[in-house]
């Protein structure tokens, strides 16, 4: 029986390639998001895939909503076996520009939005006795940069409550998997219609993905339960670094990063923005920096192949060894 799948956020950027990876798969999908439009274009895009695709609009932000999204997609596919907390909102400006208001709304959609979707997901797998909830992270979970506070913020609480709710599962003994999935800098359309009040344009820090290498990642850890994934060898640079020395990090964060996130073009502060309400378009997967993003990750690669990693590694070692010994045999 084909797996039901849940993608929040499925109208763009990741959320839109995540569709179409698991739609290869042969995965029944419940898209969830905000824009009718995208969601039913992503829809026809999985159908064309051979598989049954459900459509469900709702607000993250909105546990009731999420409620009766899930409730349809139940009725419309069967029981949900996977769930994907992918959908989020950001702010490009400084803590001082803010307000109150904005951060509460971008806390909402990105951090209470998983929450909620975990807690739907939850309630549905534990009736069942199985399940796998996906909660799609970042770099700056572990590292927070400037000029993106809110989302940062929300990115570390979502790791502090799926921490928690893991060691509930394991104490009650549930057959449910929780696994989060970090994620580095990805060409997605989030850098045109996010709120921006620094005056220019925003960018993604490269070097960038494009949404297909994190949406391999997020259907590969669906099936292959380990604790959390690092996509992209920046995130696993910026969660180190943070680890080893935290306060050079602050220091180089302070010179470079507000130049790394944005380019030297003004934009309107008035542009429109998905903060409050979806911006139409034809906005689907990619942003626009195809033309600097790259296609894979051997972060990725080495990461699902641990064992051929480990024993290439063992076997370089070991042809070291015996190099090392044959030349200390001819000096003698």
């Amino acid at each position: 029986m084909a797996e039901v799948v849940v993608i929040t956020g499925a109208g763009a950027g990741v959320g839109r390639a995540t569709v179409r990876e698991f739609a290869r798969r042969g995965c029944h999908l419940g898209l969830v998001g905000r824009n009718r439009a995208r969601l039913e274009q992503a829809a026809a895009e999985a159908r064309g895939l051979g598989v049954r695709a459900e459509v469900a609009v709702a607000d993250m932000a909105d546990a009731a909503a999420v409620e009766a999204a899930a409730d349809a997609i139940e009725q419309a596919l069967g029981p949900i076996t996977i769930w994907v907390n992918n959908a989020m909102a950001t702010i490009f400006g400084a803590v001082a520009e803010l307000t109150a208001d904005e951060v509460r709304r971008g806390t909402e959609v990105t951090y209470l939005g998983t929450v909620h979707g975990t807690m739907s997901a939850l309630k549905r797998m534990r009736r069942r006795g199985r399940g796998t909830i996906v909660n799609v992270g970042s770099a700056l979970a572990y590292r927070s940069v400037p000029l993106q506070a809110v989302y940062c913020g929300a990115k570390s609480a979502i790791r502090g409550f799926t921490d928690s709710l893991r060691s509930e599962i394991l104490h009650d003994g549930d057959d449910i998997h929780l696994t989060m999935v970090h994620l580095p800098a990805v060409n997605t359309p989030q850098f045109d219609w996010a709120l921006n009040k620094t005056g220019y344009q925003a960018q993604p820090v490269p070097p960038i993905y494009e949404p297909e290498v994190p949406a391999r990642a997020i259907a590969y850890a669906a099936f292959h339960h380990r604790r959390e994934w690092w996509v992209g060898f920046p995130t696993v640079l910026a969660i180190m670094a943070n680890r080893i020395a935290p306060s050079l990090a602050d220091r180089y964060l302070a010179s470079a990063g507000y130049s790394g996130q944005l380019t030297g073009q003004h934009t309107d502060s008035d542009a429109p923005n998905n903060l409050y309400q979806t911006v139409d378009g034809p906005e689907q997967a990619h942003g626009r920096f195809d033309d600097r993003s790259r296609t894979g990750s051997w972060e990725v690669f080495s990461s699902r192949h641990r064992s051929l990693v480990v024993a290439a590694l063992a076997a370089g070692v070991a042809g070291l060894a015996v190099m090392q010994r044959r030349a200390a045999s001819g000096r003698r």
